[in-house]
Order: C-alpha cells, then structure tokens, then sequence
C-alpha cells in the first residue's frame, strides 16, 4: 500500500515538472516567434532599399513587386553605387559628414562631462535649479529656436562654414549632461576622498578618476552625439551653400526633385550614408551596452 502511494505520488510529481517544463517550453517558443517577426519587419526596409540598389530602372516600378534583384550576380550590379561615388562626389560628401559628425560629437563629450562631474560632485548654490533648466531645453524642439540661431550665426559672420553645425552641439549637450551626471554619481566616495587625502585637485579627480572609469558611458555618449550630428539635415540645408562643403545629408536630397527621384541613385546613397554608422556601432556595442547597462546603478 505504501509503495503504490509513493509511485503516485512520484507520478504526479513527475506530471506536474513535465507540465512546467512545457509551458516555459511553450512560452520560450512564443518568445522567440515575436522576436523573429519583429526582428524581420524592422530589417525588411533595409533589404528592400538594398535590393531597389541592385535593380535596373525600369525594374524599379515593376509589377508585382519582387525583392531579388534584377541585376543580381549580373553586369552592371553596382552601376548605382559607382555612379553616386565617383559622379556625385559622395566621398568629398562622407568625409564632411566624418569632420562635422566627429567634431561636434567630440565637443560634446567634453562640455558633457565637465557639466556632468559638476552637478554630480560639486556642490553649489541653485544647482539643482539649473540642472532642472538644463533638462528642460531637451523638450524645445530645434525649429523652434532656429531664427535667432541663424540671425545669431549670421551677425557671427558664420553662414556657409562648419562653424555653426559644430558649435550648437557642444553647447546644447543636456542628454549628455545627464547621462554623464547618473554615472558618476555611482563612483564610491572612497575614491574621491582617498583623492582629496593624496593632494588631487578637483580637477585631478576629474581627470585622473571620473574620466578614465567612464570610458563605457562616453563611448555610448560619443556614438549618440555622432549618429544625430550625422544625421543632421535641417542646419547643413540652412548654413551651407557652397557644393564642395555639403554633407551626405544634403548629398542624399540631390537625388530627388519636384518632378521625381533617381531611386535607385538615391537608394545608394542610403546605403553609403548608413554603412559608417553600422560599423562604428559593431566596434562599439560592448563599450555601449556596458555603458548603458552601469549608467544610474549603485
């Protein structure tokens, strides 16, 4: 009697770990089927402007729609993307892009994370005061101040120079200031008393101890402040005039008027323009996921 209540009991144990087993099964799977069709539908316009890249003009508008190439594996495959490279001088263009994407993103990194190490670490009157106004310029949309920045640059004798696609970046670094400000509110105060002890001045600590530990955080800082300075199209429209000076941005609407567009001219281009910043973040993801994954954590 014993034993037959001790393989039942031992049955139902078994029943209820294999039920277990299968729903987590269960679920696991129906995570991943999300995740494969979110995965697919965020990378399909990136395969589709790549393959309208490979497709001659006249398969372009062809109907129905294929996504495999025309001219796949074919001559004349990369007409496109030799054309917009050495016709349209889109190299000249990416270069500019590098100079005015690096520069800006580079005065970022260093007004950032001065402001960052000062409301983080140094206490003075009105400082949460200002990091709150500081914060609040995130929401005031770029248009919306764009006059007086153009009359501003204007008077500043600025218009068609980099000058004014560089500058407004190092001083409007509020993401950055925060983001900067989190991770260094997380250093222990150890350090930075043991600093004190030894003689460091304030701006040794920040040299010496902030700096160097929040090499993560200002790399993820850096590939952001580069990606939205890339990006950039309304202020390169508005200060720049001159061919020779265009970014790829400006570049990219070459390709397009009001009768129509080189789709496949303009496609390229998107790919060219795209290709940077994929692999900048490809050497960059662990420094970013790391960087990301610390910021705002004891």
């Amino acid at each position: 009697m014993t034993t037959n209540y001790s393989t039942s009991s031992n049955t139902t144990f078994l029943n209820k770990v294999q039920s277990m087993i299968n729903l987590r099964l269960l679920r696991s799977s129906m995570a991943y089927v999300f995740l494969i069709v979110f995965a697919f539908t965020t990378i399909f316009p990136f395969l589709w402007m790549i393959s309208t890249t490979l497709k001659s003009r006249g398969a372009i508008f062809s109907l129905p729609p294929t996504l495999i190439p025309d001219l796949l594996f074919q001559e004349g495959m990369w007409d496109a993307y030799v054309e917009v490279w050495t016709q349209h001088n889109f190299l000249r263009y990416t270069l500019n892009s590098f100079f005015v994407a690096g520069a800006a993103a580079v005065g970022q990194l260093v007004t950032a994370s001065m402001a960052g190490f000062a409301f983080a670490r140094m206490k003075f009157r009105g400082s949460g005061f200002f990091f709150a106004l500081l914060l609040s310029t995130t929401i005031i949309p770029v248009e919306v101040v764009i006059i007086p920045e153009f009359l501003l640059m204007a008077r500043l004798n600025w218009l068609d120079t980099y000058l004014p696609l560089i500058v407004p970046s190092f001083l409007a670094a509020s993401f950055g200031t925060f983001m900067l400000r989190e991770f260094f509110a997380t250093v222990p105060e150890a350090l930075v008393e043991a600093a004190v002890l030894d003689g460091a001045t304030t701006f040794q600590i920040y040299k010496d101890i902030f700096l160097p530990i929040s090499i993560p955080a200002m790399t993820t800082l850096f590939l952001i402040a580069f990606i939205n300075n890339w990006n950039e199209l309304l202020r390169p429209v508005l200060y720049i005039s001159t061919p020779e000076l265009r970014t790829v941005t400006i570049g990219i609407t070459t390709f397009q008027n009001e009768f129509g567009a080189q789709w496949n001219l303009l496609l390229a281009a998107a790919v060219i323009s795209v290709l940077p910043l994929i692999i900048i973040y490809i050497f960059a993801q662990r420094y970013v996921v790391e960087g990301i994954a610390t910021t705002g954590l004891k």
